[in-house]
Protein backbone atom coordinates (compact mmCIF):
# COMPACT_ATOMS: atom_id res chain seq x y z
CA UNK A 1 0.00 0.00 0.00
CA UNK A 2 0.92 3.40 -1.05
CA UNK A 3 1.28 5.84 1.91
CA UNK A 4 -0.07 9.23 0.49
CA UNK A 5 0.60 11.55 3.10
CA UNK A 6 3.61 13.53 3.31
CA UNK A 7 6.31 12.65 6.19
CA UNK A 8 6.91 15.37 8.81
CA UNK A 9 8.99 15.61 11.74
CA UNK A 10 6.22 15.57 14.88
CA UNK A 11 6.30 17.60 17.48
CA UNK A 12 9.15 20.45 16.79
CA UNK A 13 8.87 22.85 19.85
CA UNK A 14 9.54 25.80 17.06
CA UNK A 15 10.55 29.82 18.99
CA UNK A 16 7.75 31.66 19.58
CA UNK A 17 7.76 34.06 16.60
CA UNK A 18 6.26 30.75 14.31
CA UNK A 19 2.75 31.74 14.13
CA UNK A 20 0.31 28.66 13.47
CA UNK A 21 -0.88 30.24 10.11
CA UNK A 22 3.41 30.62 8.63
CA UNK A 23 4.27 28.62 6.05
CA UNK A 24 8.27 29.55 5.89
CA UNK A 25 10.68 27.93 3.16
CA UNK A 26 13.99 27.46 4.83
CA UNK A 27 16.86 27.91 2.27
CA UNK A 28 20.92 28.80 2.06
CA UNK A 29 21.17 31.86 1.16
CA UNK A 30 24.79 31.56 -0.57
CA UNK A 31 23.50 28.97 -2.24
CA UNK A 32 22.83 29.66 -6.31
CA UNK A 33 20.42 27.20 -6.34
CA UNK A 34 18.68 27.89 -3.32
CA UNK A 35 18.48 31.25 -3.81
CA UNK A 36 17.08 30.34 -7.86
CA UNK A 37 14.69 28.59 -5.93
CA UNK A 38 13.73 31.26 -3.81
CA UNK A 39 13.28 33.42 -6.42
CA UNK A 40 10.60 31.01 -8.15
CA UNK A 41 8.49 31.00 -5.19
CA UNK A 42 8.84 34.95 -5.33
CA UNK A 43 7.82 34.61 -8.83
CA UNK A 44 5.40 31.95 -8.84
CA UNK A 45 3.32 31.66 -5.06
CA UNK A 46 1.32 34.54 -7.09
CA UNK A 47 -1.14 34.40 -3.56
CA UNK A 48 2.27 35.10 -1.14
CA UNK A 49 1.79 31.93 0.90
CA UNK A 50 5.02 31.48 1.69
CA UNK A 51 7.91 33.39 4.00
CA UNK A 52 11.39 32.73 2.73
CA UNK A 53 13.71 32.47 5.81
CA UNK A 54 17.45 31.91 5.07
CA UNK A 55 19.20 29.90 7.26
CA UNK A 56 21.67 31.79 7.84
CA UNK A 57 19.21 34.70 9.55
CA UNK A 58 19.17 35.22 13.00
CA UNK A 59 15.53 33.82 12.66
CA UNK A 60 17.19 30.80 10.79
CA UNK A 61 19.32 30.01 13.00
CA UNK A 62 16.83 29.55 15.78
CA UNK A 63 14.55 27.87 13.58
CA UNK A 64 17.61 24.96 13.17
CA UNK A 65 18.76 25.61 16.53
CA UNK A 66 15.12 24.02 18.05
CA UNK A 67 14.89 21.57 15.55
CA UNK A 68 18.49 20.38 16.54
CA UNK A 69 19.86 20.79 13.29
CA UNK A 70 23.11 21.91 12.57
CA UNK A 71 23.70 25.85 12.25
CA UNK A 72 26.68 25.85 10.48
CA UNK A 73 26.00 23.62 7.54
CA UNK A 74 22.79 22.97 5.95
CA UNK A 75 21.81 20.36 3.09
CA UNK A 76 18.27 20.15 3.49
CA UNK A 77 14.93 22.32 2.36
CA UNK A 78 12.56 22.48 5.35
CA UNK A 79 8.82 23.67 5.14
CA UNK A 80 7.27 24.87 8.14
CA UNK A 81 3.95 24.83 8.22
CA UNK A 82 2.59 25.67 11.61
CA UNK A 83 4.21 22.90 13.76
CA UNK A 84 4.64 20.80 11.46
CA UNK A 85 8.43 20.14 9.66
CA UNK A 86 8.60 18.76 6.27
CA UNK A 87 12.16 18.29 4.81
CA UNK A 88 14.04 17.39 1.71
CA UNK A 89 11.68 15.77 -1.27
CA UNK A 90 8.38 15.84 1.08
CA UNK A 91 8.94 19.73 1.56
CA UNK A 92 9.76 20.60 -2.39
CA UNK A 93 6.69 18.37 -3.28
CA UNK A 94 4.30 20.16 -0.53
CA UNK A 95 5.10 23.63 -1.83
CA UNK A 96 4.57 22.59 -5.27
CA UNK A 97 0.92 21.35 -4.17
CA UNK A 98 0.48 24.68 -2.97
CA UNK A 99 1.76 26.66 -5.98
CA UNK A 100 -0.74 27.31 -8.65
CA UNK A 101 -1.04 25.62 -11.89
CA UNK A 102 0.94 23.98 -13.69
CA UNK A 103 3.13 23.32 -10.62
CA UNK A 104 0.44 21.50 -7.84
CA UNK A 105 0.84 18.61 -11.41
CA UNK A 106 4.73 18.25 -10.20
CA UNK A 107 3.08 17.39 -6.34
CA UNK A 108 2.26 13.64 -8.07
CA UNK A 109 5.83 12.81 -7.75
CA UNK A 110 4.08 11.56 -4.29
CA UNK A 111 3.95 8.38 -6.12
CA UNK A 112 7.86 7.84 -6.08
CA UNK A 113 8.65 6.14 -3.00
CA UNK A 114 10.37 8.60 -0.25
CA UNK A 115 13.00 6.82 0.06
CA UNK A 116 13.99 7.23 -3.75
CA UNK A 117 13.15 10.66 -4.06
CA UNK A 118 14.88 11.38 -0.91
CA UNK A 119 17.96 9.54 -2.56
CA UNK A 120 17.59 11.65 -5.53
CA UNK A 121 17.21 14.87 -2.88
CA UNK A 122 20.66 14.11 -1.52
CA UNK A 123 22.15 13.20 -4.26
CA UNK A 124 22.12 16.95 -5.81
CA UNK A 125 21.53 19.07 -2.28
CA UNK A 126 25.16 17.47 -1.33
CA UNK A 127 26.89 18.57 -4.59
CA UNK A 128 25.10 21.71 -5.47
CA UNK A 129 27.87 23.71 -3.92
CA UNK A 130 29.85 22.04 -7.13
CA UNK A 131 27.29 22.15 -9.95
CA UNK A 132 25.66 25.64 -8.95
CA UNK A 133 28.36 27.58 -7.30
CA UNK A 134 27.61 29.62 -4.62
CA UNK A 135 27.27 33.63 -3.62
CA UNK A 136 30.24 34.48 -1.66
CA UNK A 137 27.91 36.10 0.69
CA UNK A 138 23.96 36.16 1.70
CA UNK A 139 21.80 37.41 -0.91
CA UNK A 140 20.07 40.65 0.13
CA UNK A 141 16.59 40.60 -1.16
CA UNK A 142 15.64 44.00 -2.68
CA UNK A 143 12.95 46.18 -1.01
CA UNK A 144 10.13 44.76 -3.32
CA UNK A 145 10.43 41.45 -2.07
CA UNK A 146 11.72 41.92 1.06
CA UNK A 147 8.13 41.87 2.95
CA UNK A 148 8.02 37.99 1.17
CA UNK A 149 10.97 36.99 3.77
CA UNK A 150 10.44 36.12 7.66
CA UNK A 151 12.71 38.47 9.30
CA UNK A 152 10.44 41.41 7.62
CA UNK A 153 7.19 40.17 9.13
CA UNK A 154 8.84 39.94 12.62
Amino acid sequence: MINWQFHYITQPVLPDFIQPDNKIVMFDAVCKLCTGWSRFLIRHDTLEKFKLCSVQSPQGQAILTSLGMPTDHFDTMLLIEGHQVYERSDALLRIMQQLPFPFTMLAAGRVIPRAWRDWAYDHVATRRYKLFGQHPQCMVPTAEIRKRFLDHAI
